[in-house]
């Protein structure tokens, strides 16, 4: 059996959370392996709806390990915001069913509050953080200067890791017109979370290297998105982390031949939060029309999401940087009603044809997106589980789509509950 990861192939708000909660029921273990509580996956199963933020969706399953990787920056005060969250909805988690890399880094206040006078600093300038920490904690990761969570344990490491990453903090912060940070109140604060967290600090590389050698489901979940992606996505409107299937690897400590089958989450039409290039953005009334239907809010900032049709160019581009072997395509239901749907195929830019986004900002702002279009339908595709439910207009769209993006689709979603899922090709028995 495969290990399955599955990615967001567009700028995030795919639907992962189902999906990945649709495949945690046959999986043993899932593992996050990047980003922050910058992410956000609803979950609805039976009616419930679960919000999570950095725990990894299988968490709602009784019976299931879920991991917190090292590729993930990690805020541990969200972290028990979320656990009494879920606690609250008779989710119990233990040290039995979470584990947390010993050597992730930590998202501390100071972090926030970088991200925060950095965005008033930069005026029209701003990128769009969710002003989480997520991009200066990966900073201080790649600075050397992290506090990682195995530092909790011995206050001689924790006091010099404080002393480095200080010294670097106090004098941003001095440029920004802010106070030094408060030692003693970051140090206590630390000193009380610590024996919270600790006890769910394990060696994860092991543990799932150990997994993988009893034949143990491993289920790796990315967050945001692959056009988020550090490296290549739309810079720099992006996030601070690798957001691609390769990095389900380097994340949780395994090597590349433990990433098996790469799904690619992709919704049926195109969404974006937050600054950054749209070349398929709406902004008349199919663009209303869609962000009203599909309830285009982000789960963790509660922001508008910017509308638009589907574009084939960036999720063909997508699938091959990931190796994506087949597609979840959600929120097909979305598009029930409209009379004629639009297909990115190509873009433009002074009259010459593109097959791809280029990677010059500017090239990217002027990029003008080339439509296809094909019939619609006025049938319901809510809740739709076989190929015999779905409009034949419907079926032909979701074929079309196929082809331009060079990939099969191996799920179909109708809904946000779990089982409204058309299933094609098995993940896990690849």
């Amino acid at each position: 059996m495969a290990n399955v990861v599955v990615v967001g192939a567009q700028w995030g708000d795919e639907g992962k959370g189902k999906i990945v909660d649709w495949l945690s029921e046959r999986a043993d273990v899932i593992a996050r392996f990047q980003g922050g509580h910058n992410a956000g996956h609803t979950l609805v199963i039976g009616g419930k709806v679960f919000k999570l933020s950095l725990l990894p969706s299988g968490i709602v399953r009784k019976g299931k390990l879920a991991v917190i990787g090292n590729g993930v920056v990690l805020d541990p005060w969200a972290l028990f915001a979320e656990i009494a969250t879920l606690a609250a909805q008779g989710v119990e988690v233990t040290t039995d069913n979470l584990v947390i890399a010993e050597n992730a880094p930590l998202i501390l206040p100071l972090h926030q509050d970088l991200d925060r006078l950095r965005e008033e600093a930069a005026g029209k300038a701003r990128i769009g953080t969710t002003g989480r920490g997520i991009g200066p904690a990966y900073e201080d990761k790649v600075g050397r200067r992290a506090i990682r969570v195995a530092d909790l344990g011995d206050r001689a490491t924790l006091e010099a890791r404080l002393d480095r990453l200080l010294a670097h903090h106090d004098a941003l912060r001095a440029g920004l017109g802010a106070p030094p940070v408060d030692r003693a109140g970051l140090a206590a604060a630390l000193e009380a979370v610590a024996p919270r967290l600790l006890p769910h600090a394990r060696p994860v590389w092991q543990i799932l290297g150990e997994a993988r050698r009893a034949g143990r489901r491993i289920l790796f979940e990315g967050a945001q998105g692959a056009l988020l992606d550090i490296d290549f996505g739309t810079y720099p409107y992006v996030t601070s982390s690798t957001t691609m299937a390769g990095m389900a690897a380097t994340g949780t400590g395994m090597g590349p031949g433990a990433v098996g089958f790469v799904l690619g989450i992709v919704k049926a039409y195109t969404t974006r939060v937050g600054e950054g290039p749209f070349p398929t953005e709406l902004d008349d009334a199919d663009g209303a029309r869609l962000g009203e239907r599909g309830r285009e809010f982000g789960t963790v900032t509660g922001r508008k999401r910017r509308c638009g049709w589907f574009d084939a160019v960036l999720v063909r581009q997508t699938c091959a940087l990931s190796g994506v072997r087949g597609i979840a395509l959600t929120k097909l239901d979305v598009l029930d009603g409209f009379g004629t749907l639009r297909i990115c195929t190509g873009y433009e830019i002074d009259g010459r044809r593109l097959d791809h986004l280029p990677a010059a900002a500017a090239m990217q702002a002027r990029v003008r997106p080339v439509y296809e279009e094909m019939e619609g339908w006025a049938e319901s595709t809510r809740g739709a589980r076989s190929w015999a439910e779905l409009p034949a207009a419907a079926v032909k769209y979701v074929r079309r789509i196929e082809e331009l993006i060079q990939c099969p689709v191996a799920m179909l979603s109708t809904s946000p509950e779990r089982d409204d899922t058309i299933l094609v090709t098995d993940p896990f028995a690849d």
